[in-house]
């Protein structure tokens, strides 16, 4: 049976600096080549599915027509089989970036810091964790567990 394993094509980031920085990629005739025989490649090696990132939506859209696979698009336009997104861009939980491609449905950046600044603030006055938060150590071993202690120390 194997292991199920989804090809990724264009911009990868783990290999960012081999693709001269986070840009976009196949925008020559040559490049777009290069990407429609890549994905043509790991269709044949048995990939279930082909991510397509940040690549030109008419390269996308030829790569979709050229695989018999699905194509997920991340910045490759409208053309492909489906869409991803990274959930923290989606949500809005970082301010200082934001990829073209992303369209924000929410903005949860201010919630989060909200949320951190509470739980801080409960930490230092010593309101968390309250007792419904902790476990309790059973009243009849507390007198057990002193003799020991006193009889170990």
């Amino acid at each position: 049976m194997g292991i199920p394993v989804m090809g990724h094509l264009g911009y990868t980031p783990q290999a960012i600096h081999g693709l001269g920085g986070a840009r976009v990629q196949g925008r020559s005739a040559d490049e777009a080549i290069k990407l429609v025989e890549e994905a043509k490649a790991l269709e044949k090696a048995g990939c279930f599915s082909v991510v397509l990132e940040m690549v030109p939506t008419a390269v996308a859209k030829l790569v979709t027509e050229k695989l018999a696979i699905p194509t997920i698009g991340i910045g490759a336009g409208n053309s492909c089989d489906g869409q991803i997104l990274v959930t923290d861009d989606l949500l809005g939980k970082f301010t200082d970036f934001l990829p073209r491609f992303v369209r924000r449905y929410a903005d949860l950046s201010s919630v989060c810091q909200e949320a951190v600044a509470n739980y801080a603030a409960d930490v230092k006055s010593g309101d968390f964790p309250n007792a419904s938060e902790s476990f309790l150590f059973p009243r009849e071993e507390e007198a057990l567990l002193s003799k020991k202690v006193e009889a170990e120390v």
